[in-house]
């Protein structure tokens, strides 16, 4: 296939001759993602990129640092009682913190980074045979998997790697970064059994409670690429959006861009060294009965780049399974009664992929 001539098609020389769903098309059809548009040299965005001004500029922004997002040393085990407020303060009140002295070190974390750039910056042949968006593919390179139901396209692309719990044979994973997630995913189970332990605490139950529940049999790794945008104004790195899962635990390198929306301010998670985001998933807050918080946030688009981050999310996702969730018997009494329905994983996430991650949460498919 002849990628360079097919990007002419996602170009529109002239306003009339605007398609949008061919646009998408040929773009999808190139297999080369907003990597593909960079090399080949643009200078002005494509139009299906275009998000509308009030969603880039939405809500007001944290311009004077009056917000910090919480910041959790989970290194002193003597204060565990105190980490367990803070755990339920954050979850609570932000559904979004930062953890550091989280046991993963520091080289495998730059190892991480290092391996995705390598996989996204690798000739666009190698990439293209990854290229899918077959949902049940437990390895797949795409560029936005709402491409053809969201307002605008991301400035984004993502390797998707299943890693529990019934991972794909180690040869179906890509040679430039397979090595370091499987190891980083053996890390990444450690600190999880940690958190499910403190946000149960938090919630007053045994600490083994939401493992014991399932909250940590799949996890799987989403590994953007953000490549720098030549007009940054006009688009946006991931649209406003909660995530499809219980929990996730997120790495960024030092680009920054990440914001989450507390009080009606986007604010800026900015890097940290060493540190390992922490975010709420929808299914935990309905589970935990909207006692803990899955909020929207965004990434913003960014002359500087290309941007690495790592999503680790824990679901099963498409792994079959009749389990059922629903608000946590142990939290429901007579004042709190259940807010929410049983469902199953699966359900869920036909409601939150059918709607595009930049509409409203599906969790209000669910309520009572």
């Amino acid at each position: 296939m002849d990628i360079d001539s097919d990007l002419q098609k996602v170009l529109p020389t002239e306003e009339h001759d605007y398609d949008r769903e061919k646009e998408l098309k040929a773009f999808d059809d190139t297999k080369a993602g907003v990597k593909g548009l960079v090399d080949a040299g643009v200078v002005t965005i494509p139009r299906i990129f275009f998000m509308p001004p009030e969603d880039t500029l939405s809500a007001k922004l944290d311009d004077h640092g009056s917000f910090q997002a919480p910041i959790i040393d989970l290194r002193d085990r003597a204060a565990y009682a105190e980490t367990v407020e803070k755990i339920r303060y954050a979850s609570e009140k932000w559904g979004f913190f930062q953890v550091i002295n989280h046991g993963i070190p520091q080289d495998v974390i730059n190892k991480v980074i290092a391996g995705v750039q390598r996989f996204h910056e690798q000739p666009k042949e190698v990439k293209m045979k990854f290229y899918s968006r077959e949902k049940e593919k437990k390895v797949r390179f795409i560029s936005n998997y709402d491409l053809y139901v969201s307002k605008a396209a991301n400035w984004r692309d993502t390797l998707y790697c299943a890693m529990a719990p019934n991972p794909p044979p180690p040869k179906e994973y890509p040679v430039a970064c397979r090595e370091i997630l499987i190891e980083y995913s053996e890390h990444i189970q450690s600190l999880g059994q940690i958190l499910f332990g403190l946000l149960s605490e938090a919630l007053g139950l045994n600490p083994s409670h939401l493992t014991d529940m399932g909250c940590m049999e799949g996890h799987v790794f989403f590994c953007h690429y953000y490549p720098a945008c030549p007009e940054p104004d006009r688009t946006i790195g991931h649209a406003k959006h909660c995530d499809p899962d219980f929990l996730t635990i997120l790495l960024q390198d030092q680009i920054g861009g990440l914001q989450v929306l507390h009080e009606d301010h986007w604010i800026d998670i900015p890097p940290l060294e060493g540190a390992l985001i922490v975010n709420i998933g929808d299914l935990l807050q309905l589970i935990s009965n909207n006692k803990f918080r899955s909020v929207e946030h965004r990434v913003r688009a960014k002359r500087a780049g290309p941007r690495i981050s790592v999503a680790c999310q824990f679901t099963t996702l498409y792994e079959p399974t009749d389990k059922l969730y629903g608000p946590i018997k142990e939290l429901l009494s007579e004042d709190s009664p259940p807010l929410y329905k049983e469902t199953l994983i699966k359900d869920y996430l036909y409601s939150f992929c059918s709607l595009g991650s930049d509409n409203d949460s599906a969790l209000a498919f669910f309520r009572l």
